[in-house]
């Protein structure tokens, strides 16, 4: 027997038209609704929540549920900044506590649309408009975003906490590609590995994600490369911060559109879903505490994804490596390399059924919905338990998902672990500015095209304090791409590495 409020995913959808984002929303939404099969299901939503993504629509939620026939559904616009697991878990508890028996939780991008609409644009001006039409066709039939007039949802989300440290944003270290090599380097530091062996193994662990891609018919990017290609910089894979390159970072100029259709067993079968449709959440955690890059006196370390493992472990009774099938947000290598150490993962393995943001493609703010999609699937043709894993801002703030083909007697563990995550996470003060020595706790190396442009470094004072530093030395920044400098002291003038 299975309580009637058990919340089950029965509907998934994709969509990868050459339509504005809301319109993506929309379609998959209907996609959703076709695969779940259950006649009248759409118009009974009385739940819909979207992540913010790059589009400036007020209120999405409130086009796409009146365009299903659900106009007095409640809207949410959630905000950057808060896991995209969270607005699952969100829809999990309101079936739970009987507050809607159907949800929905759909995103989209369309930023390679506006890319495309940009590029005529610029050629227009710099061609002339008639020249540029007669080429290409009018671009008048791609109409742009829909104005809401202001429309402001139901329920509007923002996070709560500092993503970005202060200390941070006055160094102008807030681009995500330099805070994570940055980490990449504590944990090479922390793994005692050559900087050319670390270089090997994050391309060898991407040329195994994309060999997943290019399995994945639905992959944005499945072009094979290589650990070689992978490897070496050049004009297809220029470095952006060592020891990253473009196709090392989530590609997130996509088309691509997700929605998940969540209910109640009960309105399940009352709308006549298939059982062989049904996926069961078993867990779904987050948390919402946050805490900036600088602060974390463990740079390589993230004990609130930790400890969201352990809960999941505890809730499915055996290691989350006993997990059938893994999905772990890849935004960048470390980000997966982080969490296989902290969710007891193997190291050496290939954590993704999608292939990943690199290469399945990273809508901005809504991947996790493509590859919950993308799970559900995977539980229906092949029995067993699904991990997936969510990442918000710089390993800010976690959220983690277990499915199942089959219902285990039990409900769902739903809950956000903040007070835990900030106990068990170890903090440090970040100063402005310190003269005097420090000892370097991480570091990269940005680029200007091919030639470096300025070392980057977080390091640890004689005072107890943390302190972000830079020099353009060219010496110096041949030495961090080539050798181990974390855990070397220089000295510190301000804000310069001298």
């Amino acid at each position: 027997m299975i309580d009637p409020r058990t919340p089950v995913l029965v509907g998934v959808g994709t969509c990868f038209d050459d339509v504005e984002a809301v319109e993506l929303m929309v379609r998959a939404t209907e996609k959703a609704a076709k695969d779940a099969g259950g006649a009248g299901l759409l118009e009974a939503v009385q739940r819909v929540a979207v992540p913010r993504g790059t589009w400036s629509y007020s209120d999405p939620a409130r086009i796409v549920a009146s365009r299903i026939g659900a106009p007095s559904a409640q809207t949410h616009l959630v905000d950057l900044g808060i896991p995209q697991q969270t607005l699952i878990n969100q829809a999990l508890s309101a079936v739970l506590a009987g507050e809607v028996d159907v949800a929905l939780v759909v995103g989209a991008e369309a930023k390679a649309r506006a890319a495309r609409a940009a590029k005529r644009s610029r050629a227009a001006s710099a061609e002339g408009i008639r020249d540029v039409m007669r080429r290409t066709g009018p671009a008048d039939d791609e109409p742009e975003e829909i104005d809401q007039a202001g429309a402001a949802p139901d329920v509007h989300q923002v996070p709560q906490g500092e993503v970005i440290a202060r200390a941070e944003i006055e160094a102008a270290l807030y681009a995500p590609v330099e805070q994570y090599a940055l980490m990449e380097s504590a944990l090479r530091a922390a793994d005692g590995i050559t900087v050319a062996d670390h270089r090997r193994e994050i391309a060898e662990l991407w040329s195994r994600f994309n060999e997943v891609a290019r399995t994945n018919d639905e992959a944005a990017f499945p072009v094979e490369m290589s650990a070689e290609a992978l490897l070496e910089f050049g004009p297809e894979h220029r470095p952006l911060a060592f020891p990253y390159g473009k196709w090392h970072a989530s590609q997130w100029t996509v088309d691509q559109g997700a929605a998940l259709l969540l209910c109640s067993v009960e309105a399940a079968e009352r709308f006549g879903v298939d059982r062989a449709r049904w996926v069961f959440p078993l867990v779904g955690v987050d948390s919402s505490a946050s805490l900036s890059l600088t602060k974390r006196r463990e740079l390589a370390r993230w004990p609130a994804m930790r400890l969201l493992g352990e809960a999941a472990a505890a809730r499915i009774g055996r290691p989350l490596a006993e997990c059938d099938h893994t999905e772990l947000y890849s935004c960048f290598p470390l980000a997966v390399r982080v969490q296989q150490r902290e969710l007891g993962l193997p190291v050496d393995g290939t954590p993704t059924i999608t292939g990943g943001m690199a290469f399945a493609g990273g809508p901005f703010n809504s991947f996790v919905l493509q590859a919950t999609v993308a799970m559900a699937r995977r539980l229906r043709e092949q029995s067993g338990l699904g991990l997936l894993t969510t990442v918000s801002g710089m390993l800010t703030k976690p959220g983690l998902a277990v499915w199942a083909s089959e219902p285990d007697g039990e409900l769902p563990l739903v809950a956000d672990l903040a007070d835990a995550a900030i106990a068990a996470t170890e903090t440090i003060n970040v100063v402005s500015a310190h003269d005097g020595p420090a000892t370097m706790a991480a570091c990269t190396v940005t680029y200007n095209g091919m030639e470096p442009r300025e070392l980057i470094a977080i390091l640890d004072t004689s005072d107890g304090d943390r302190v972000i530093a830079k020099s353009t030395d060219a010496k110096l920044m041949a030495r961090a791409v080539s050798e181990e400098l974390v855990g070397t002291t220089f000295t510190v003038s301000g804000n310069v590495v001298v």
